[in-house]
């Protein structure tokens, strides 16, 4: 399965998105999504995850979501610190046992595990600004490995 992953897009979706993630099965927005048109043209490349991000503002978003993908469960949410996460996270993977936790914010890619746990931000994918690098991700998985690609926009 290839799994289309990006955040911080707000309210910019560069054009490149649909040609990275043609062939995708599924996209997860992990939020500072925009407006909600954002989401529309990605439903039309792959069916679509998202959540809240803290600069969506009357978006019907979930802060978190948990889907199912390729038999292994993904917890999406913006603002994560892996490496010190907030005790309603850590409640929150401990009842939802995700493969991978996926998310945003600080528009750096990370790509680490943590006690077992994949943590993922694709880094940021909103418009240029400065000499920030702008990235998405493709989650490859099989039966037995997850392997994340991380993708430029220039």
């Amino acid at each position: 399965m290839r799994i289309g992953i990006l955040s911080d897009t707000h309210n910019y979706l560069d054009p490149a998105i649909e040609g990275l993630f043609k062939g995708v099965d599924h996209i997860l927005h992990a939020g500072d999504v925009g407006m909600p048109w954002i989401l529309l043209q990605l439903e039309q490349i792959a069916p679509v995850t998202a959540v809240m991000g803290n600069t969506d503002v009357g978006m019907q978003l979930r802060d978190t979501e948990a889907p199912t993908l390729d038999q292994r469960i993904f917890l999406v949410q913006h603002i994560v610190n892996p490496l010190a996460p907030a005790e309603t996270l850590r409640k929150r993977i401990a009842n939802v046992r995700p493969a991978a936790v996926v998310f945003g914010h600080t528009h750096q890619v990370f790509e680490q595990t943590i006690g077992g746990i994949l943590f993922i931000n694709p880094g940021y994918a909103g418009r240029p600004k400065f000499s920030q690098p702008r990235t998405v991700a493709v989650l490859h998985t099989d039966a037995r490995r997850m392997c994340l690609e991380v993708l430029p926009l220039r």
